[in-house]
C-alpha cells in the first residue's frame, strides 16, 4: 500500500511517498518547486556567463595590442569554459575552478584599484567583476546546500 502526502516546504510543495510493504519514505519535489529552483539556478548561471563575457570583451578590446589585457580577457574565457563546459576531466574539479574564477576577478579588481584608469568604462567593468564574484559565490553556496561537489 502506498500513501502519498504533501506538505509546504520553503515556498513550494514537497511530496512524500510512503511504501508500507517496505516501510520506507521517499521525499521528492513537485514540478513547481523544482522548476522554481532550476529557474533561479539558470538565472544565476546566465548572469555569471553574461558578466564574464562582458568583462572578457572589455579586456580583449581595451588597449588591443597590450598583451596584459588580452591575456586577462583570455583568462576569463578559459575559466568560464572550465566552469560550465561538459568536460568530464574537469567535472570533479569544478570547485577549484570556481575558486580560481573568484580569485582571478578579485585580483583584477585589486589591480584596477592600484593602477587602473578612473573612467566610466573602468568603473563599469569593475562593477561587473564585483557582481561576477557575488554571483559565483552565490551559485557555489547553492550547490553546496544541495550537496553538489562543485559547491563552495
Amino acid at each position: 500500500m502506498r500513501i502519498d502526502t504533501y506538505r509546504v516546504e520553503a515556498g513550494g510543495f514537497c511530496a512524500a511517498k510512503h511504501n508500507r510493504t517496505q516501510g520506507s519514505t521517499t521525499m521528492g519535489a513537485t514540478p513547481s518547486s523544482s522548476a522554481r529552483r532550476s529557474a533561479t539556478d539558470a538565472t544565476i548561471r546566465a548572469g555569471v556567463i553574461l558578466l564574464t563575457l562582458f568583462v572578457a570583451a572589455v579586456h580583449l578590446s581595451l588597449l588591443f595590442p597590450d598583451p596584459v589585457f588580452i591575456l586577462n580577457g583570455l583568462g576569463y574565457l578559459t575559466l568560464l569554459a572550465a566552469l560550465y563546459l561538459p568536460i568530464s576531466r574537469l567535472a570533479p574539479r569544478r570547485r577549484v575552478v570556481r575558486w580560481a574564477l573568484i580569485g582571478y576577478a578579485t585580483l583584477t579588481i585589486l589591480l584596477w584599484v592600484v593602477m587602473g584608469e578612473r573612467t566610466l568604462l573602468g568603473y563599469s567593468t569593475t562593477a561587473g567583476e564585483v557582481a561576477l564574484v557575488g554571483l559565483v559565490v552565490l551559485e557555489g553556496r547553492r550547490l553546496r546546500a544541495r550537496g553538489d561537489a562543485g559547491g563552495l
